[in-house]
């Protein structure tokens, strides 16, 4: 059964009815990840067929489930992108290093 978001209902597994995003999700909202992470907990949908179900490694799910308990749901907030962004960069080669110091133009 779907809502009208397009989220299918499924029979809860306690007394709370769990909305799951339907399985071609492409945007992937807070709202929906925390859906997911709820159903999981919750015994609604097992772990691997949560996974297979979205194209998600347990690794993406298991960050979800990171950041709802570390921030609540302003965590899931965080794109892909931004998660990226904060690993440190390799260090350059000296040789590139002294290029981008002077623009990349050498000095006679």
């Amino acid at each position: 059964m779907n809502d009208l978001t397009g989220d299918e209902t499924l029979p809860p597994a306690s007394s709370s009815v769990v909305c799951l995003p339907p399985p071609d999700t492409k945007r992937w909202v807070p709202r929906r990840k925390a859906a997911v992470v709820d159903a999981v907990r919750s015994g609604v949908i097992g772990l691997e067929e949560a996974c297979r179900r979205y194209q998600l490694s347990e690794g993406e799910f298991l960050s979800w489930e990171r950041e709802i308990a570390t921030h609540g749901l302003a965590g899931l907030r965080i794109t892909r992108l931004q998660l990226y962004r904060d690993v440190p960069r390799r260090s350059q080669h000296p040789a590139t290093a002294s290029q981008d110091n002077d623009g990349g133009h050498h000095r006679s």
